[in-house]
């Protein structure tokens, strides 16, 4: 049901005091370091938000949404804990000797472009020139670390997205993989040079991703770099076969999701991969157990307690799939081919007006959203909706699935999950 990112949306923490006087955010040169078992109660009202040039998800945003969404760093043990993408620019001897002592891995670098000019430039941070090293000496440790690429048009795409490409072949070819991400552009950007791809520019990305694959694998045997499901869908061309994605490593950043979920749909459950537990699901659970412990609570079949049993959803009904506008895109013809026009099946795209701009993943859906989309439908049936747009029964605007109109069922994120509830199975 397409639960990926639409390109990435990269915030920083800074504490409160560190505000120029102008009453502007400014950088902050020490930042949030997260101990996971001494600050899980961080207080959210001390701290401010920073987003970075690559970003483009303004501070409104992020107004009365979970509190989980106020709380991301670049710090390299959320990247192991929780698979988040750091910039190394805050990481030090000190960092590298724990890392390579505590076999700390994976971890997950930005690395955007290899590039020193115009990578300290897209971060904002003159930092950035030259902490690349520090993923040359963990690659030199014998840690994995998986890498990504934020293509911003007319900032590191074209010549300068070959010249990264060919950065990491010469600088870093022991990544154990890469991914080309587009920008996310929200309604609340208020960067002029921050947009979205125009087709033509998705073709030029995944036409020179796939250059890039052949000299990869020639080079060291593996295709190594891919480009994100969505730069497909934007170019109009047909996603790669399952064994390009060299086992779906960077599954989670929304490459290769599409053809995953198409393979576990059509049986193949080796292919069913659904929604790990990460950062966002730290901060919303916290379990005093420690972050090892499980970090979601099943979700009932869309009733809230308050709801009789008369609520809960008629499952001898019509089915409507919920799903994000890129979702349905994927969903539409793998329905059609493998249930034919007269199944009684439905998509129900439903339109991001919370973060508008080119936002259109199941996974940013917000509760208002769909309350509005599931608002005229009728009443009877049964809705399924991907249990990627919530954490702990929370939408991103923290609304509950009781919030909604109607009742719905919380499925899993995955291909298998989907045809098991399609068919009536638990």
């Amino acid at each position: 049901m397409n639960g990926g990112h639409t390109g990435a949306i990269i915030i920083r923490l800074e504490p409160q005091s560190a505000r120029r006087a102008d009453g502007q955010n400014g950088l902050s040169r020490r930042g949030s370091y997260l101990d996971v078992p001494q600050r899980r109660r961080l207080e959210v009202q001390r701290l401010a938000l920073f987003v970075e040039k690559v970003s483009s998800i303004g501070r409104e945003a992020m107004t009365g949404l979970r509190r989980s969404l106020y709380l991301k760093d670049d710090d390299y043990r959320l990247s192991f804990l929780y698979g988040n993408f750091t910039t190394l620019t805050r990481f030090t001897e000190l960092d590298l000797e724990r890392v390579i002592n505590e076999r700390l891995s994976p971890l997950f670098v930005s690395i955007h472009a290899t590039d020193p000019e115009r990578r300290a430039v897209m971060l904002r941070n003159p930092r950035g020139a030259t902490s690349l090293r520090w993923l040359r000496a963990l690659l030199d440790a014998g840690v994995e670390v998986h890498g990504q690429i934020v293509v911003c048009p007319g900032v590191n795409d074209g010549a300068v997205l070959d010249q990264t490409l060919a950065g990491i072949l010469d600088r870093f070819p022991e990544l154990a993989s890469a991914a080309c991400v587009p920008l996310g552009v929200s309604r609340f950007s208020t960067e002029a040079a921050m947009r979205p791809h125009s087709p033509s520019e998705a073709e030029a990305v995944v036409d020179l991703v796939e250059q890039w694959q052949g000299a990869f694998r020639s080079a060291v045997g593996r295709r190594l770099v891919h480009a994100a499901d969505e730069y497909y869908l934007l170019a109009g061309r047909s996603f790669p076969d399952a064994e390009s994605y060299d086992g779906f490593p960077q599954h989670e950043n929304g490459v290769g999701m599409a053809r995953a979920f198409a393979g576990a749909l059509a049986g193949g459950d080796e292919m069913a991969f659904g929604v790990k537990p990460g950062f966002f699901a730290w901060v919303d659970g916290a379990p005093a157990a420690g972050y090892r412990a499980p970090r979601s609570v099943p979700v009932s079949l869309g009733a809230a307690p308050h709801r009789s049993a008369r609520d809960r959803p008629d499952t001898s009904g019509p089915v409507t799939i919920l799903t994000g506008e890129y979702g349905a895109r994927v969903l539409g013809p793998l329905i059609e081919q493998m249930y034919g026009p007269d199944a009684g099946i439905r998509l129900l795209p439903v339109h991001n007006d919370h973060f508008g701009g080119n936002i259109a993943v199941a996974g940013l859906l917000t509760g208002a959203d769909l309350a509005r989309a599931l608002s005229d439908q009728p009443s009877g049936g049964r809705y399924l909706l991907p249990d990627v747009c919530l954490s702990e029964g929370r939408f991103l605007d923290d609304l509950g699935v009781g919030d909604l109109p109607l009742p719905v069922e919380v499925v899993g994120t995955d291909g298998a999950s989907l045809r098991r509830a399609l068919a009536g199975q638990p």
